[in-house]
């Protein structure tokens, strides 16, 4: 039997067909608008039985022992009520805030991020925090702050597309291919990234631009386009504010000056300037390579007025505004009390830039458990996270979730940060339940996750272990629902659809309205000026630039440039590998089977001067710490930087890249630190 639902095991949310038999999930297919012997295959997706069925997978409750020398097995019951217990506790010793939730990315962020939400604030805890901080939700509130929403491209129907930061090879499959279709017809193909990725080998134009630096090319690109009247007058005299504030502000960049900082030519930055604004329509695509940098709110707000400056904002192959479905707002904020502040309270505008998105810096966490800042945290609750892999500055999350008294994890497998908890709670996969994801709430058209099988042992779906832990808490009355799909019946009320009327246009899903273009001829951007806002008088009263890098770039981006002459090499997390989603799905063997596995490429050159050979173990140290990864000799760095594979701390605590990086600068906006590039030093073992 064939049954449509959507993959969840990485953010894409993916339209698939499940094969299913006897109740048991034999395999998944992808959806894609290509005929089936041209779509880019997920090795995940092909390994969806191996996952499902692991028997590494968690499918009973687990409780520490007393000497904490490892776990139990107990019942849903057991470790529920010793959950709710500590609940409790920790409310009357310390108050309600003392409890955070810490959500990492494996449940996705729509539904599955309103159900924690709602039963914290019902508790009384405003300490929901996601990731978002060293995500794309940093980029959504810069976005939001330029023209109200964070828009999408549509690399398909255009004839320039600029991918920025992000290699969706190893990502999104189904953006990938679309980059492609462009391509073999006609699309000219621009890539920036100082890592020739496989899209980069492909690409009619590279730059190999510095780490962290984005910002200073949007910068040089703006003003480049001014100068030579390459931006879209009418769309800027009609629609938008600030442009001659942007004009002045962007003229302190001009190419010729930054060029050598960038490691690129006046020529290159010239070049992509004129393409991307004079080739209509013309898209960006940008991703985490942005993301994970201090500077990444004036970065990408830079990078979202290119999309505005050339007319390329809501057009046909270009930068898409989204169509929000309406959906009832479940999460309960009003519920909490005035004068409980959120440990990130730090960052009140990017706490508060969406009604949804809440608090998302999630190293403040590490700070309130062990600076008791700005009051203490004595218990988490890990939902579809790994902290102790994840996070910057892995040595002190560590320290800080040993010095817990209380820990829960919700996962589906073993994972560092799960072997610190004191109760365990086994959570299903995407296959084994139903869930409203975000992009179905986002925008049309809403499409469902629909459960094709029975959850796995004793493993509940994430959605049933929050209701019932809010039931036991004594907030019955706001955890009615027996099912998902009343709840998600419940949500998308004003939207006039329900779960059985998408299970019926499952193909599919279903559209509220048709795709409409140039909204903002109608309707004003949801910005407090009603236009896309070149600057923004929100960030100048709250005494932030109100142009992007008006007060300069800053100290320098990569972490531990102060200390060059002691760590010589510029690091370069990643690459991500289409097998693995972050640090998960590691004990699958069919996924470790033909990768590059856990790997330091370095250049050659290098390599010859360091006395280094391919295969050589490799010490990789940083102020931080040091690991230890094997050598692949390659010319997609360029000579002086190395790329370290992320995301293996599971699989190998000694090569978890995150004991490289820190979390003690960070970004005044977003709370976000630098852990995408930091100079390190490199000794054979």
């Amino acid at each position: 039997m064939i049954i449509d639902t959507v993959c969840r095991f990485c953010s894409s949310c993916c339209p698939v067909e499940a094969e299913v038999e006897e109740g048991c999930l034999i395999g998944a297919v992808r959806k894609s608008f290509l005929d089936p012997d041209k779509r880019l295959t997920c090795a995940k997706l092909a390994a969806a039985s191996e996952i499902v069925y692991s028997p590494a997978r968690l499918t009973k409750p687990l409780v520490k022992l007393e000497d904490g020398s490892g776990f139990r097995e107990a019942s849903w019951d057991e470790a529920l009520d010793r959950v709710t217990a500590a609940f409790w506790h920790h409310r009357q010793a310390s108050g309600p805030q003392s409890v955070a939730w810490l959500r990492g990315m494996a449940a996705d962020w729509g539904a599955p991020w309103d159900y924690p939400n709602r039963l914290m604030h019902a508790f009384g805890s405003p300490n929901t925090i996601g990731n978002g901080s060293i995500c794309f939700v940093a980029r959504d509130f810069a976005h939001t702050y330029t023209y109200g929403s964070m828009a999408y491209p549509e690399a398909k129907n255009a004839r320039c597309v600029i991918v920025w930061g992000k290699n969706d090879g190893n990502t999104a499959l189904g953006a990938a291919e679309g980059i492609h279709w462009a391509k073999e017809h006609g699309a000219t193909l621009i890539v920036i990234d100082p890592v020739r990725t496989a899209l980069a080998r492909k690409a009619d134009i590279w730059l190999r631009i510095k780490p962290g630096h984005d910002g200073l090319l949007a910068m040089a690109m703006i003003n480049e386009i001014i100068q030579n009247d390459w931006h879209d007058t009418e769309f800027v005299a009609g629609y938008t504010v600030g442009f001659e504030q942007l004009r002045e502000v962007a003229a302190r960049y001009p190419a010729g000056e930054v060029a050598a900082t960038l490691w690129l030519t006046v020529e290159q930055i010239r070049e992509v300037a004129r393409l991307y604004a004079t080739t209509k329509p013309a898209t960006i695509i940008d991703g985490n390579g942005l993301d994970m940098h201090r500077e990444v709110f004036d970065t990408t707000r830079a990078v979202a007025m290119l999309r505005a400056l050339t007319g390329n904002l809501d057009q046909p192959g270009g930068d898409v505004l989204p169509q929000p479905v309406p959906a009832r707002n479940i999460q309960l904020r009003e519920r909490l009390a005035e004068d409980v502040v959120p440990i990130t309270c730090d960052y009140p505008l990017f706490n508060t830039f969406s009604a949804t998105w809440g608090n998302q810096v999630q190293g403040c966490v590490v700070d309130a458990i062990l600076a008791e800042k700005p009051y203490p945290v004595k218990m988490v609750v890990v939902q579809s996270g790994n902290p102790l892999v994840t996070m910057a500055d892995s040595t002190r999350t560590r320290a800080a979730f040993a010095k817990l008294e209380t820990l829960v994890v919700i996962d589906m497998f073993m994972t560092e940060t799960a072997k610190q908890a004191d109760v365990i709670l086994p959570a299903s996969s995407c296959f084994e339940k139903t869930q409203l994801n975000r992009s179905s709430i986002r925008n049309n058209p809403i499409i469902l996750q629909n459960a094709v099988i029975a959850p796995v042992g004793d493993s509940w779906p994430d959605w049933k272990i929050v209701f019932e832990l809010g039931r036991r808490l004594g907030y019955g009355e706001d955890f009615p629902w027996q099912s998902a799909e009343e709840a998600i019946d419940y949500q998308l009320e004003p939207a006039g659809v329900t779960v059985s009327d998408l299970r019926a246009h499952s193909k599919r899903g279903i559209r509220i309205e048709a795709p409409r273009y140039e909204k903002y001829r109608e309707q004003p951007f949801g910005t407090p000026s009603g236009k896309v806002e070149f600057f923004s008088g929100r960030l100048a009263e709250a005494g932030f630039a109100g142009v992007p890098f008006a007060d300069g770039l800053g100290d320098d981006p990569i972490s531990f440039a102060s200390q060059s002459a002691e760590y010589p090499v510029l690091g370069i997390s990643g690459s991500r590998d289409i097998r693995f989603t972050n640090s998960q799905f590691r004990l699958i063997p069919a996924l470790l089977h033909g990768g590059a596995g856990c790997v330091v490429d370095i250049h050659p050159d290098d390599a010859v001067r360091q006395g280094f050979a391919e295969g050589d173990r490799i010490e990789i140290a940083t102020p931080k710490g040091a690991i230890a990864m094997t050598a692949r000799l390659s010319t997609a760095v360029r000579p002086g930087t190395v790329r370290l594979a992320w995301g293996w701390g599971d699989f190998d605590p000694r090569a978890s890249l995150n004991i490289l990086t820190e979390d003690d600068q960070r970004g005044p906006l977003t709370g976000t630190s630098t852990s995408r590039s930091f100079m390190c030093r490199l000794q054979k073992i």
